[in-house]
């Protein structure tokens, strides 16, 4: 594991990751750190706390939301990925144990 230094709205946070993964975490630091920045430019949300639970929010709702841009999967949201893969699990479940 690499230690990697980075700051988030003006605070500097020690993280580890393996260092196959050091750009791709570098690359989520600056998105939050951008997100949060533009929460709380915008004046209307004060802590640092609020700030980045609503950056939190405004992420997670982009990636729940983001479509595949081609292709059979096109129009399924990510998060409706899960619901369909544990579905399927749960049918293969089904008869498989039915087999026994």
């Amino acid at each position: 594991m690499e230690r990697v230094d980075v700051s988030i709205l003006g605070r500097d946070y020690s993280l580890a990751c393996a260092a196959s993964e050091k750009d791709a975490l570098l690359a989520a630091v600056r998105q939050v750190d951008q997100r949060m920045l533009a929460i709380k430019g915008s004046g209307k949300v004060a802590s640092n706390e609020r700030i980045a639970v609503m950056a939190a929010i405004h992420i997670a709702n982009e990636l729940l939301t983001l479509r595949a841009p081609d292709g059979p999967l096109s129009e399924i949201a990510v998060g409706d990925f899960r619901g369909k893969i544990e579905g399927m699990n749960h049918m293969l479940d089904e008869i498989l144990g039915g087999a026994d």
